[in-house]
């Protein structure tokens, strides 16, 4: 496009965009587009900037902001532009001959330089704001197809190198339960990230909240990357209780999307079997969890032992859940009638009177070694199919 006539020389516009450039440290001058021009023509004319005119800026913020100039290195650069080309104005050059037209010309590049430095601003802000909903789009696609195991294994393997994930190497997965859900606007996320990636943000790992609770995908080529993750999750989730009451579910790690896939789908199994067996422990393994699965991986049979073994205590007055409390507390403490009734607040001699009810009522002895296996497992089969809340 060809110049418009300007009373400032053409090589003196075109030295004092470059300069303005150095000054932002060595941003592309072209983003100044004509404002060197039309702040001129602005100056002789005496009159603002049209709003016609001002629009284009907003253009040059959002295409900058795309480009990934930094918002100070631009606004750097129209300031320094417009100090530089201050001197070269005739108005500021005849200034002892008419002092007037000084004030003129520098209420039109004051007020020049106002509106367009706003326009700038909010074209490179309303860029962000779209380019970050996009990222946090794709970034929560990546995650949801990540962890579903649905989208086809390639594009999952493509995309995690945008995401500063290499996933041909093993990773696993943890997830942390709370009181309170977590989401990816939540601060503590952010918090949590940060403490897991390391202070120079170089450690493969990604963080992100899926039905309430939040998962951590990262690299584990040994135990004792799985230790430090696990470490610096349950150090910052001690520190910021703002979720209350946690617990973090850890499966085994695995090569590739469908070794992430089979990780998270352990680290929630175990999370869940966690709850069903009353298991306060902050960090609960997938590993710990697997005589549990077994037991799981015959329901019928598992059913059947629990429903033979412990109907008889639906009779028992006051239903079956004091006495099954007694006997999960009695196991935990290795068959130690006194912790037994510590733990519960009673007596000693109640404890035993409800012992004695249950061998009664079940033909089971918990005390006798030969017969406290069954009940034991029993109990276990019960804890994990929700019995007797849940009726077989």
């Amino acid at each position: 496009m060809q110049r418009p006539s300007s009373p400032v020389p053409g090589d003196v516009l075109a030295q004092t965009a470059a300069l303005a450039a150095a000054d932002a440290g060595g941003i592309p001058e072209t983003l100044l587009g004509d404002f060197l021009d039309v702040l001129v023509a602005a100056v002789q004319a005496g009159q603002q900037i049209s709003a016609r005119q001002l629009r284009a800026y907003k253009a040059v913020g959002d295409q900058a902001a795309r480009d990934g100039v930094a918002l100070r290195a631009l606004l750097d650069l129209y300031l320094s532009a417009a100090w530089r080309l201050w001197r070269q104005l005739p108005a500021v050059a005849d200034a002892a001959r008419d002092p007037h037209g000084v004030v003129v010309a520098g209420e039109v590049v004051l007020h020049a330089i106002d509106d367009v430095v706003a326009m700038l601003a909010e074209g490179y802000q309303l860029a962000r704001r779209s380019l970050v909903r996009a990222q946090v789009s794709a970034r929560r696609e990546f995650v949801d197809d990540l962890l579903s195991g649905t989208a086809a294994v390639a594009s999952v393997l493509q995309r995690a190198s945008g995401f500063g994930m290499d996933l041909s190497g093993p990773h696993a997965v943890a997830v942390v339960s709370a009181e309170r859900p977590f989401n990816d606007q939540s601060p503590v996320v952010a918090t949590l990230e940060r403490a897991v990636q390391g202070g120079k943000g170089d450690a493969q790992a990604m963080l992100a909240s899926k039905e309430g609770r939040l998962v951590v995908v990262f690299a584990a080529p040994d135990r004792a990357a799985v230790d430090h993750v696990v470490d610096r999750l349950s150090t910052g989730l001690g520190r910021r209780r703002v979720n209350g009451v946690w617990q973090i579910g850890l499966g085994r790690s695995g090569v590739g999307a469908e070794g992430v896939v089979a990780a998270y789908r352990e680290a929630t199994d175990a999370l869940d079997l966690a709850a069903r067996l009353h298991l306060g422990t902050p960090v609960v393994e997938a590993r710990d969890l697997l005589v549990y699965q077994v037991l799981l991986r015959d329901r019928p049979a598992l059913a059947d032992l629990v429903d033979s073994t412990l109907t008889p205590l639906l009779g028992a007055r006051g239903g079956a859940g004091p006495l099954m409390e007694t006997l999960t507390r009695y196991f935990a403490t290795g068959g130690n009638s006194a912790q037994t009734a510590r733990a519960l607040h009673l007596s000693v001699r109640a404890v035993t009177y409800r012992l004695d009810r249950i061998h009664e009522l079940t033909g089971y002895d918990p005390a006798s070694p030969d017969q406290r296996l069954a009940l034991q497992v029993a109990v276990l089969g019960a804890s994990l199919l929700g019995w007797p809340e849940n009726p077989i």
